[in-house]
C-alpha cells in the first residue's frame, strides 16, 4: 500500500501549551458541572452538549477543508484518540465558556452562532507570525462580543450571580480563592502570561482611579469589579490566551495595559461590556500591526538589491582583485 505524499502537518500547539489547554478543558468541564449541579446556571443543562457539539463539528470540518486547501494531512489525525482529543481542546474551552458566560433567553440558535463564529474566526482573522499564519482574535471573547453587537436586544452576559446564586458567603469567597490560585498556577508555569495579567490589573486599578479624578466615577465602585467570579475568570482564562497573545514580556505588558485602557475608554463612552468588546479591539489592533510589520519586511526585502561577484582580468590589475557589481 502506497504511502501518502502529503505532507505531515505541524504539530498544533507545543507540549507545554498542550498541558495547558488540557487542564483549562478539565477545569471548564467540571466548573460547568458544579455550576449546574451547585452553583445556580440558569442556561437549560442541554445547552452545554450543544455548544460543544457546534464547537467540534466546525472545528474539524474547517481543519478538514484546510489539510485539502493545503494539501496537507488534517491535524487531528495521525495519533489516535490521543490526538484527536487534543486538537479537540481550544473547541472544547471555546464552546463551554460562550455558553456559560453568555445569557441568550431561549434562543439557542443564537448561542450555536455565537460557538460557530468564535470558533471559525481562527481560520478568516490570522495574520503571519514567523512566516505561518496563525489567529489573531480571541476566539470566545470575539464570539461573546459578536452576539452582543449583533442580538443587542436578545441576548446579555450572564448575571453578576450566576457562579454564587445558591452558595453562602464563604463558599463564594472559597471558589474565588481556588480560581485564583489555580489560574495563577496554570500561567505561571505553563503559559508564561504573568506579565500580561500584572500589566492588565496594574492599568486597571489605574483606569479606575483617572476616571474617578477625571469624570467623577466612583472609585471604590470602579475598584469593586475586581472582586467579581467573572472578572477573576476573565483574568485567568480568557485575557490570557497564548494562542492570541504575544511572548515576550515587554509586549505582554502592553497588550494586558491595552485592555485596561480600552475598557477605560469604553466606560468613558457609556458602552457597555466593555470589557469583551476592549479585548477585542486590541487584539484588532494587534493582527493590524502584525500584517503591517509583514509589509514592511516583504518590501524592505524587494528592495534589497542582490550582489554578484565578478572577477576582473589580471591585465593591468593585481591577481584576486574582484569587485562586486549590483545585479
Amino acid at each position: 500500500m502506497a504511502e501518502s505524499t502529503e505532507p505531515k502537518a505541524p504539530p498544533r500547539h507545543n507540549p507545554k501549551v498542550i498541558i495547558a489547554l488540557r487542564r483549562f478543558a478539565i477545569s471548564i468541564t467540571v466548573f460547568n458541572i458544579v455550576g449546574y449541579l451547585f452553583l445556580g446556571f440558569e442556561q437549560p443543562w442541554i445547552w452545554p452538549f450543544v455548544a460543544l457539539a457546534t464547537a467540534y463539528t466546525t472545528e474539524l470540518v474547517l481543519e478538514w477543508v484546510g489539510s485539502r486547501a493545503e494539501r496537507r494531512d488534517p491535524r487531528y489525525a495521525g495519533n489516535g484518540a490521543r490526538g484527536l482529543m487534543e486538537f479537540l481542546f481550544p473547541a472544547h474551552i471555546t464552546g463551554l465558556a460562550l455558553n456559560m458566560l453568555t445569557y441568550v433567553n431561549d434562543r439557542i440558535w443564537v448561542m450555536m452562532l455565537g460557538v460557530f463564529i468564535a470558533v471559525s474566526a481562527k481560520w478568516v482573522l490570522r495574520a503571519p507570525v514567523k512566516g505561518k499564519l496563525r489567529h489573531y482574535m480571541n476566539p470566545s471573547n470575539f464570539g461573546i462580543a459578536m452576539i452582543l453587537v449583533l442580538f443587542p436586544s436578545w441576548a446579555s452576559i450572564a448575571p453578576p450571580y450566576h457562579f454564587t446564586e445558591k452558595v453562602d458567603h464563604w463558599v463564594g469567597w472559597l471558589i474565588v480563592a481556588v480560581i485564583i490560585v489555580s489560574g495563577t498556577m496554570l500561567n505561571a508555569k505553563l503559559t508564561g502570561r504573568m506579565w500580561l495579567i500584572f500589566g492588565w490589573l496594574s492599568f486597571f486599578v489605574l483606569q479606575a482611579v483617572v476616571r474617578g479624578l477625571l469624570f467623577g466615577v466612583s472609585i471604590p465602585a470602579a475598584l469593586g469589579m475586581m472582586t467579581g467570579v467573572a472578572f477573576i475568570l476573565y483574568t485567568n482564562y480568557m485575557v490570557t490566551d497564548p494562542g492570541t497573545t504575544p511572548s515576550k514580556p515587554g509586549a505582554q505588558f502592553l497588550f494586558g495595559a491595552g485592555v485596561a485602557v480600552a475598557y477605560g475608554f469604553f466606560m468613558v463612552a457609556h458602552i457597555a461590556y466593555g470589557l469583551f468588546f476592549a479585548t477585542a479591539a486590541v487584539c484588532l489592533i494587534r493582527g493590524v500591526f502584525l500584517w503591517s510589520l509583514h509589509f514592511v519586511e516583504k518590501a524592505k526585502a524587494q528592495q534589497r538589491p542582490s550582489a554578484e561577484v565578478t572577477t576582473l582580468p589580471t591585465g593591468g590589475t593585481p591577481a584576486g582583485r574582484s569587485e562586486v557589481r549590483a545585479a
